[in-house]
Parts: C-alpha cells; sequence; structure tokens
C-alpha cells in the first residue's frame, strides 16, 4: 500500500509543478513598459515604445498597443534555459492565437522575445531580419 501512495506522489509532483512555485512567478508580476524593441530586425521607434504597455498579474496579461489592448493569460517555465513563457490571447487583436516565447528577468528589467509567427520557441534572444521574432526590454513602471 505505501508502494502505490509513493507512486501517486511521483507522478502528481512533476517538474513543471515545480516551475509553478518558482521565483519569477510572482517577481514577474507587475506594468512594464518597452525601452528597446525590434521586430524581424528592424529597431522600434520610440514613438511606437511610448504608445506600448504591459500588465502582468496572476497568469493574465493586459497588452496595449498602437490604442488597442489585447488580453489573455500567460504561463512561465524557469526551469529550462532559456527560460521560457506561452502567451495566449483570449481577446483582442491577437485573440485564439498562442505565442512562444523566451524571457529574462533581471531585477527591474524584463527581456522577452516572442515568436509572433506562434512556430517555434525562440533559442536566443535575437531579432532577426525575415522572421517575426519580437525582443523587446522592459522597465517596470513605478
Amino acid at each position: 500500500m505505501k508502494y502505490i501512495v509513493c507512486l501517486c506522489l511521483a507522478v502528481v509532483v512533476s517538474p513543471a509543478a515545480f516551475a509553478a512555485d518558482l521565483p519569477d512567478t510572482k517577481t514577474v508580476e507587475g506594468s512594464w513598459t518597452p525601452i528597446k524593441a525590434e521586430l524581424g530586425g528592424q529597431p522600434m521607434p520610440d514613438a511606437i515604445l511610448k504608445t506600448i504597455s504591459l500588465k502582468l498579474a496572476d497568469g493574465k496579461y493586459e497588452a496595449m498597443g498602437g490604442g488597442r489592448p489585447d488580453y489573455g493569460t500567460y504561463s512561465l517555465d524557469a526551469a529550462v534555459q532559456p527560460k521560457s513563457m506561452s502567451v495566449t490571447s483570449t481577446n483582442g487583436p491577437n485573440q485564439g492565437k498562442t505565442f512562444p516565447c523566451i524571457y529574462e528577468l533581471n531585477g527591474d528589467t524584463l527581456r522577452i522575445c516572442y515568436d509572433l509567427s506562434g512556430t517555434k520557441r525562440p533559442t536566443e534572444f535575437k531579432s532577426v531580419a525575415g522572421t517575426q521574432l519580437y525582443l523587446v526590454t522592459y522597465s517596470r513602471k513605478n
């Protein structure tokens, strides 16, 4: 009987369950503004950056860009390198789309590289010409 209980616990407690308890889960929460961004290897103009904001809380996000809000969910996996994130839009211009990402959190700076094609999680923090890789460096808003 003890063997069965231990086996059940081993199945329930997986690496993904530990990832949810890692410090990034709460530390990443807050309001963020981009300080620089590139899409397909091209830098985003400051005028556009000023229209973008990101709010993360309790596994949900609210993104504003060009006056159009986008809402959805996100999940983190800090157990892999680079750390990964998945972003799924539930309401807004990206509704129904999921974007695989990688992220890096360093104090009040959050760097995210999104694959806007939704095809493949990026492996490095680069935005390359001819791709839909969107690399953004955010600063925590006070």
